[in-house]
């Protein structure tokens, strides 16, 4: 139970849900087990009735000893139907109080873990993939929805009948009372040998399924991958043998599953057969009535479905166990990025890395070695440098997305630790090397970055992205639906709807990922060529592999192996003949090939 503990702030904050709810609890049972009393007297009735109406065989009031037992039959089965229908009304009562209380916990827990999953940084999504996250966050939580809600109110039911069954049968007969209670032991050893097994099934099938939720998520993301390969025929066959383990896994569970129930019904049973055979020796004995042995045989029965509901009830406490020590995994991880501070501040775009290096923390590699520029507000800096020479988690580190290893890195002459985080991510443009677009409209995705964006800023970014006259060539323009991850666009076009939404935010700093690789050189020329109007007077970086790209940059870095081997303007480096003029000697070369 030490892993449920994390639940009590909910039993706390929703503790006037579950008052009520034990009360309707401890009512219903109370009509629950009147009645057997109840039958009891009306079996005893009907025994002296019968033996009455012998006696007055052959005489006229034997009408009437009839008609009052009848009168009083009728009496003792209105008066059980009552009794069954105000059991009814207050267990009707008890779901609406505790499980819908579940439900609200479950709202809680999905939102309690999203928002988590949020604050968490980059390298938490490095380490753990989609589908576990996703299942922690569903599947998990269905789970603990089961505890929270339909287990407890059954414990507490169970519980509650059971007191008062037991508490009856012992006010009645001691005797008869331990033989018919004498299957219990066996079946309580029963239900814990039985859910110890069921535990541990239960944790490899919830790892199964987070696997083949996981591996279904990835091949649907790379579908295009797989068509074009023509690996259908092989993602199927993996799949199935993924699906095959899950399936086996269940199937050996439900087997358990099955012996378990009829077990637990034949000890049940067992006391029905004990209660007949001691309590016809009692009634022989004249110590009970054969009333008192139709009301035992009325509690042993109603004591099957809280023996039944107790193997369930464990089996759903330790399945929402495991499904709680895996959502708490995640909640009890901290950000590695912190901010504390709230006070906000305007924007101008100085920029200082002072020796900066930087380990990716989950794999160790060191993609930054003593970096160090300065780059004045307002000015264009572009990075060039070969693949993996840690250009892109330059960018990374400016957006706060990591912390420094070591060095520290000034924004307006502030440490970027002290600042408001939100704050200045909001002053901030963004366009990812790696494009990413919602299932939305054109529209909503160009739009994302602002709350309630007029028509006319969301068609001024387009243009200034130089993807206007694209989206306008759609039949339904600005409002067309893009499939999952834009895959409805071409690659340029994803990347110019990613450019607009960067610059629908109007940012006094813009970083610009290699995001124009996907475009030709004339609309690159018609991009730059408004940056350079929008951007004015702004700071912004772009990282590139094209000198086209970057040669009017007031300042250029040349990167290497994670340190700035050269940096100065395009006529400078040139100049240098090293690292810069090699590259783009290759490129002029390259694009000689092209022409020719």
């Amino acid at each position: 139970m030490k892993h449920l503990a994390h639940l009590n702030k909910y039993f706390i904050k929703y503790k006037w849900w579950i008052i009520p709810g034990v009360i309707f609890v401890i009512i219903s049972n109370i009509f629950g087990v009147i009645p057997a009393q109840v039958i009891g007297h009306a079996f005893n009735l009907i025994t002296e009735e019968i033996a009455i109406y012998s006696l007055f065989n052959g005489f006229n009031r034997q009408e009437l000893v009839y008609s009052i037992f009848s009168k009083s039959l009728l009496y003792f089965g209105l008066l059980v139907l009552i009794l069954y229908l105000l059991r009814g009304f207050f267990l009707f009562l008890m779901r609406q109080t505790l499980i819908l209380m579940s439900r609200h916990i479950e709202y809680d827990m999905k939102n309690e873990i999203y928002a988590h999953y949020q604050v968490l940084t980059l390298a938490f999504y490095r380490r753990n993939n989609t589908g576990d996250l996703m299942n922690r966050a569903t599947e998990d939580v269905n789970r603990v929805r089961m505890y929270v809600g339909p287990a407890i109110m059954y414990a507490i039911n169970t519980t509650v009948l059971f007191i008062l069954v037991i508490y009856s049968m012992f006010s009645v007969n001691t005797e008869l009372a331990l033989f018919s209670l004498l299957p219990l032991p066996v079946l309580v050893v029963t239900i814990y040998l039985v859910n110890t097994l069921i535990i541990k099934k239960s944790e490899k099938i919830q790892e199964q399924l987070s696997n083949l939720s996981s591996f279904v998520q990835e091949r649907f993301s790379g579908i295009r991958v797989i068509k074009s390969y023509v690996r259908e025929d092989h993602t199927n066959e993996t799949f199935e043998v993924e699906s095959d383990g899950y399936r086996n896994s269940m199937l050996n569970l439900i087997k358990i599953q099955a012996l378990f129930y009829p077990t637990m019904l034949l000890l049940v049973g067992l006391s029905t057969i004990l209660t007949v055979y001691i309590g016809g020796k009692q009634v022989i004995n004249g110590a009970i009535t054969p009333g008192n042995i139709a009301e035992f045989i009325v509690y042993v029965n109603q004591l099957t479905f809280p023996v039944t509901m107790l193997g369930w009830v464990t089996s759903l406490i330790q399945r929402a166990s495991a499904s709680q020590k895996r959502i708490n995994e995640f909640l009890k991880l901290e950000p590695e990025i912190i901010s504390t501070n709230t006070d906000t501040h305007e924007l101008k775009g100085k920029i200082d890395f002072k020796e900066v290096s930087f380990t990716y923390p989950d794999t160790g590699i060191t993609a930054l070695k003593d970096v160090s520029f300065e780059l004045e507000e307002g000015k264009f800096m572009a990075v060039i440098g070969r693949t993996g020479s840690g250009k892109s988690t330059l960018a990374n580190l400016l957006l706060r997305m990591y912390d420094t290893t070591n060095g520290n890195i000034f924004i307006d002459d502030k440490n970027i630790k002290d600042l408001n985080l939100k704050d200045y991510r909001e002053q901030t443009g963004f366009v990812p090397q790696e494009v990413f677009l919602f299932s939305e409209t054109i529209k909503n995705n160009i739009a994302f970055g602002v709350d309630d964006a007029s028509d006319e800023q969301i068609i001024n970014a387009s243009k200034s992205a130089s993807v206007y006259h694209n989206i306008e060539g759609f039949e339904h323009k600005f409002e067309t639906m893009l499939g999952e991850r834009g895959i409805t666009l071409s690659g340029g076009q994803k990347q110019r709807v990613s450019i607009a939404r960067a610059l629908i935010k109007e940012p006094k700093l813009i970083i610009f990922d290699d995001c124009l690789s996907a475009v030709d050189t004339k609309t690159e020329e018609s991009i730059l060529k408004n940056l350079g109007k929008i951007m004015k007077g702004k700071t912004t970086i772009i990282i590139a592999h094209r000198i086209s790209t970057i040669k009017n940059a007031d300042k250029i870095l040349v990167m290497d192996e994670g340190r700035i081997v050269e940096q100065g303007t395009h006529k400078q480096l040139l100049k240098l003949n090293g690292v810069y003029a090699e590259i783009h000697k290759n490129q002029l070369l390259e694009e000689d090939v092209l022409i020719n």
